[in-house]
């Protein structure tokens, strides 16, 4: 892993946090590349983090075993074709971190040969703490799966799906999934407020409570109904706050949010592939 060279094209957000990771993990600075059309972005990237830059996507895919798309889905389709020649010669794998882009335009834009790992991260990714989703088509191999997979963990946790078709759950459930917590944390926040509790110590206080939660969550082999059992006693306030949710349809409620970012997705998925 640490001798490939991996080509980000594309040096935003989520791109800096997956070479940040990488770098982190051992790879070396010097076996990484990035394009963009934003020199700033670029002249940013090589100062903190001493990698290779180009403004031209086909010098990088020149360089590398392994390709990573991070661009917008709005634009990949153009960029996919215009380094498709490349990409034919040079055989490197593909990584398509674009949401929504399914392999089928994927092998559509840049030849059926190409092996490519469609992945879903999500949001934490940012923070070094994501949650991915991966594909792989029928060409990639063994070592080029444990490549996607090694990339996409020095950002957090990285798992593999049996059907393609599965990602729009991942998108529904982990992709989305930042803003479900985000909005449960707003809302116990202005009933914090309405308690009379000052701002900063509501928003710390459900700030923690949900990172500690997640902590014993992800350390624990109990499943979530037996954790929430364990913190419920009988006739107790927490006991209380939970019928009140049941009452409120919360169960309900949730499955049929889920369904719909699970819906969209898929609507969307076949928007972009058309564009």
């Amino acid at each position: 892993m640490k001798t490939k060279k991996i080509g980000f094209i594309g040096g935003g957000n989520m791109a800096s946090s997956l070479i940040t990771g990488l770098i982190a993990s051992g790879h070396s600075p010097s076996q990484i590349w990035v394009s963009d059309v934003n020199q700033d972005v670029l002249k940013t990237l090589a100062n903190n983090l001493n990698i290779n830059i180009s403004v031209a996507n086909e010098a990088v895919i020149e360089e590398v075993d392994v390709v990573v798309l991070a661009i917008k889905p709005q634009v990949l389709r153009e960029v996919a074709e215009n380094c498709a020649a490349i990409i034919r010669k040079k055989r490197p794998l593909v990584v398509s971190i674009a949401a929504g882009i399914t392999q089928e335009s994927l092998s559509r834009w840049l030849g059926a040969e190409v092996a490519v790992v469609r992945c879903m991260p999500n949001t934490p990714s940012l923070v070094l703490t994501g949650a991915t989703g991966l594909h792989a088509n029928a060409n990639v191999d063994d070592e080029q799966r444990d490549l996607a997979e090694n990339i996409l963990r020095s950002v957090g946790v990285a798992l593999w799906v049996d059907k393609e078709s599965e990602l729009d759950a991942v998108t529904a459930v982990s992709g989305s999934g930042p803003a479900y917590y985000f909005l449960l944390m707003e809302a116990m926040e202005q009933a914090a407020l309405s308690m009379g509790m000052p701002e900063h110590t509501a928003r710390l206080l459900i700030q923690q409570t949900a990172l500690g939660a997640a902590k014993i969550a992800l350390e624990s082999n109990e499943s979530p109904e037996q954790l929430r059992k364990r913190v419920s006693s009988p006739g107790g306030t927490t006991e209380q706050a939970i019928k009140a949710f049941e009452q409120g349809g919360f169960r309900e409620l949730v499955a049929k949010a889920i369904q719909a970012a699970h819906d969209r997705s898929i609507e969307m998925s076949k928007q972009l592939g058309e564009q």
